[in-house]
């Protein structure tokens, strides 16, 4: 016998348990409706949880004037209540940050699904009890089971009354725990009665409208179902989490079709009762056809229901077809789909003669799915405005100009023929008439043509002529297939048209995303990502567009289009939100939803990088399902580039850092070797001085200090081009420009060279009418000494070097030519570079360093100037430096 394999625990479960690490509990006590006593129970349970010496915080109770609910509040913390403004005066509401920076073990908040007044940061209550739970702070709350979105038309069913502070199922599918609180109607209704619910005006209401005996026996109903099927959901989890086996049946799948007529909304929360009921799960689809053409009202129907199908849990999806039936069981059979809830729209009677209604073609193709149609309620607005897009557009004056004129012509043309050729039937033209404004024009023009058509050929071929009279009845029947093939025709030509319209739309968009997205993958920084970034999410989306990237912790406007260099409190806090909790923030969404800005975050693989904020439309219509789609692969891409730019940035400063490390070896590498030989030339002249004193002759006591003078400048030559090179690199080289005689200055270059023990034949030329030059006079004898001092060092003892200056009407050139070798023509290109030195075969800088080249090309540069090498000059040999200075003349 093979050994079994001993039960392992879900992946899905550890990793649903290891998802709650970190995040506060909550726990909902749940009533089937006022007055049951939940803040009561609540209570209790907290004062017991307190003299257990756990940490416990009130942070908003309403006992709605009830002394023993009162009477449990004395003992415990409370907390202040915010003072927030509302029409003039202040509500008080319950402080979120009051409570953020208190952050107890165990908060209190009551009533879950409260609204909380506009300006707050949250609408709902159970948002601000998210952030907390967020935060890591327990949370209990109370809720009554008519508040779920899901029940909320089956309560207006039951009692007649609309509630309108509504909680999402999921906020209620994410507590940990659920206490029902139970009560039998009779004792709620006596506790009613007793003034122990509401005052007693109040209370006499209540029982005419919503505190009936059948009422609450059906809401009762519903919290014990709420309940048992989350402890039913709880046992699964907790089997499959600690590995325990128990027989497991393949599941349901709901698919709900979501339409944009008024009943949209309910045959979604349908679908979500059903979904729980069946413990299930369920996804919702909207599909449009080619070319639809739904109107701003049908279509903000259709986005509400798609949203709140996502706010109940469910996927949802926007698909593409001709056929809705037909695309419909495609996707559900491919989705392994059992169940389809549908709404039943209202029809016309001869409308069902031309063609099935949607749920009956569903019902008639769906072998092996079971269909549920959702009808509609008296007094509910049921117009046939959902799976039907409303008709066409009438299209433009000009196309029924065209169709009257293809008609015109279609009568000249057969008049011509039949004048010629004596045809049984003309008919094809007129089809021909149809044919070509309904490619152009669209569907109604192309129907006009059509009757047109059949008017026309009655009127002007049909026998008698001129007149509408029919003579034979095969005529007449002949003339209304005609009229039939010719509005089916062109029907089917406009709809091709408008499919054809429609996928010339989608593939525009598709390139534009397409070039979008090669336009920031060619962007070298972020903040070039990030303007092209702003500037075509302005472009694509028809909205202002704002982009804040994180700097240094702080979110800041990297790009605006069109240009904007601020944001408001409200909206830099929704924004702020949005980074944080990476998630939308802003209008159309339920976190600060006042405010004219949606702020999406952008989020790359290493975390959120910044937001995306597209401004509200001034009508206040939010963006429609394919355009909020469009919207969120764009921000993808922008966070991919942006993440792709950080990267290349951080790539290249690590090479930099790699290369200054590079350098500096370099640097002290060439500083040991250069600075030994003239320091042990000073050790040895000083310890010769020191040790043999007076024995030396005044001769030998002349050379050795000469020496040490020697050495001792030749350091501080190598000293200052290694400040000089350090301010170049900074950019703090401090230039003091003056007119300078540049004459003087290489007179200057040239005795230095000799009086350092050049052997070099130095000479120097320049013209008696030489102009001053504006520039600092000590850089610049740094600059062309280092130049002379590299050619006195190659060029050769016996070798000629000549300095010379001349200046025309752009430029000052000063030249240092030698006759000696030159430059390899391998080093050459290399010869202003740093650390680029004669002993690896290249040119050197000056000063045995190989920096001083390197600063004369800087110090030419800070002035505004060139320097460039030449080599050979004359016979394969020599070198020739030229130093160019922008001609400037002097003031008078």
């Amino acid at each position: 016998m093979t050994a079994r394999t001993p039960p392992r625990a879900s992946p899905d479960a550890l990793v649903a348990l290891a998802g709650r690490e970190g995040r506060g509990k909550l726990r909902v006590f749940l009533g089937a409706a006022p007055g049951v006593g939940k803040t009561f129970a609540m209570l209790q349970a907290a004062r017991a949880a307190a003299e257990g010496g756990q940490e416990v915080v009130i942070g908003i109770v309403e006992t709605h004037g009830r002394r023993e609910t009162e009477a449990l509040v004395h003992g415990l913390e409370l907390l202040p209540r915010a003072q927030v403004p509302y029409r003039g005066r202040l509500v008080s509401e319950f402080d979120v940050d009051a409570a953020l920076a208190r952050k107890p073990r165990l908060l209190l908040v009551d009533e879950y699904a409260h609204s909380n007044v506009p300006g707050s940061r949250h609408p709902k209550r159970w948002q601000d009890v998210e952030e907390l739970l967020d935060a890591g702070i327990d949370v209990w709350t109370t809720l009554n089971v008519q508040h779920l979105e899901s029940l909320n038309d089956v309560v207006q069913k039951i009692s007649g009354v609309r509630v309108r502070e509504t909680v999402p199922d999921g906020a209620l599918e994410a507590a940990d725990d659920i206490v029902l609180v139970d009560l039998p109607p009779d004792e709620l209704l006596k506790r009613l009665a007793d003034g122990k619910v509401y005052v007693e005006d109040t209370a006499a209401r209540a029982v005419q409208n919503f505190f009936k005996p059948s009422n609450l026996t059906a809401l009762r109903e519903l919290a014990l179902r709420r309940v048992a099927a989350r402890v039913d959901s709880d046992l699964v989890e907790r089997m499959q989490g600690g590995a325990i086996e128990g027989p497991w049946a393949a599941g349901e799948r709901i698919l709900v079709c979501v339409g944009s007529d008024a009943a949209a909304a309910r045959v979604v929360r349908h679908a979500k009762r059903l979904a729980d009921l069946m413990d299930a799960s369920w996804f919702a689809v909207s599909l449009e056809r080619p070319g639809a053409d739904l109107d701003r009202e049908a279509r903000g129907r259709r986005d509400a229901a798609l949203r709140l199908a996502e706010s109940l849990g469910a996927e949802t999806r926007t698909l593409v077809a001709t056929d809705l039936a037909d695309e419909i069981l495609r996707v559900a059979r491919f989705e392994n789909v059992t169940q389809i809830v549908i709404g039943r729209a209202r029809r016309k009677p001869f409308a069902r003669l031309v063609r099935p209604s949607l749920p009956e073609a569903l019902v008639r193709g769906a072998d092996g799915i079971a269909v549920h149609v959702v009808t509609s309620d008296r007094g509910v607005d049921a117009r046939r405005t959902g799976w039907r897009e409303r008709l066409p557009d009438p299209g433009p004056l000009g196309g029924y100009l065209e169709a009257t004129a293809c008609v015109a012509a279609a009568v000249a043309l057969g008049h011509g023929i039949t004048r010629v050729v004596a045809l049984p039937n003309i008919s094809m033209l007129f089809l021909m008439a149809v044919l070509v404004p309904a490619i152009r024009s669209g569907i109604w023009p192309a129907i006009y043509a059509s009757v047109l058509s059949f008017l026309t050929y009655n009127f002007f071929f049909i026998d008698p002529r001129y007149t509408f009279t029919i003579a034979r009845p095969h005529e007449l029947l002949a003339l209304a297939i005609f009229l039939l093939i010719a509005v089916v025709t062109s029907t089917v030509a406009g709809r091709a048209r408008d499919q054809a319209r429609a996928a010339i739309q989608r593939v525009r968009a598709t390139r534009r995303l397409y070039e979008f997205t090669r336009k920031l993958s060619a962007l070298p920084g972020a903040d070039a990502v990030a303007e092209a970034a702003a500037s075509e999410i302005h472009a694509i989306v028809g909205r202002s567009a704002v982009l804040l990237l994180d700097r240094a912790g702080e979110l800041a406007i990297a790009a605006a289009w069109p240009p904007e260099d601020r944001l408001d409190t409200a909206s830099t806090m929704a924004a702020r939100w949005a980074f944080e909790r990476r998630e939308a923030a802003g209008a159309d969404t339920a976190t600060l939803p006042n405010v004219p800005w949606l702020f999406l975050p952008l989020v790359a693989g290493r975390g959120p990088i910044g937001v995306v904020g597209v401004e509200d439309a001034p009508d206040g219509v939010p963006l429609d399902a394919e355009s909020r789609t469009l919207l969120d692969s764009l921000v993808e891409q922008t966070a991919v580039a942006l993440d792709r730019a950080t990267l290349a940035g951080e790539i290249e400063a690590t090479r930099m850092a790699a290369e200054t490390e590079r350098v500096r070896n370099i640097l002290l590498a060439s500083i040991s070797h250069d600075f030994r030989t003239p320091l042990a030339t000073v050790l040895g002249a000083a310890t010769s001085l020191t040790e043999l004193g007076d024995r030396l002759g005044a001769a030998e006591r002349a050379d050795l200090l000469a020496a040490i003078r020697e050495e001792a400048e030749h350091l501080d030559g190598m000293v200052r081009n290694l400040l000089a090179m350090t301010r170049l690199e900074a950019g703090a080289l401090e230039i003091r420009m003056d007119w300078t005689d540049v004459a003087e200055v290489l007179e200057r270059v040239a005795a230095a060279a000799r009086r350092r023990g050049a052997t070099q034949a130095i000479t120097v030329a320049t013209p008696p009418d030489l102009p001053l030059a504006l520039a600092d006079p000590i850089l610049l004898e740094q600059a062309l000494g280092n130049v002379v001092g590299n050619a006195v060092r190659y060029a050769g003892p016996s070798a000629r070097i000549a300095l010379s200056a001349a200046a025309d009407e752009r430029d000052l050139t000063v030249a240092v030519e030698d006759d000696g070798p030159g430059v390899p023509a391998t080093v050459l290109p290399h010869v202003f570079e740093k650390f680029v030195r004669a002993s690896a075969e290249r040119g050197d800088g000056g000063e045995g360093s190989g920096l001083g080249l390197a600063i004369a090309k800087g110090i030419a540069e800070a002035h505004g100037g060139t320097i460039r090498a030449e080599s050979p000059v004359d016979g394969g040999r020599g070198a020739r430096f030229t130093l160019l200075l922008p001609r400037r003349r002097p003031e008078p």
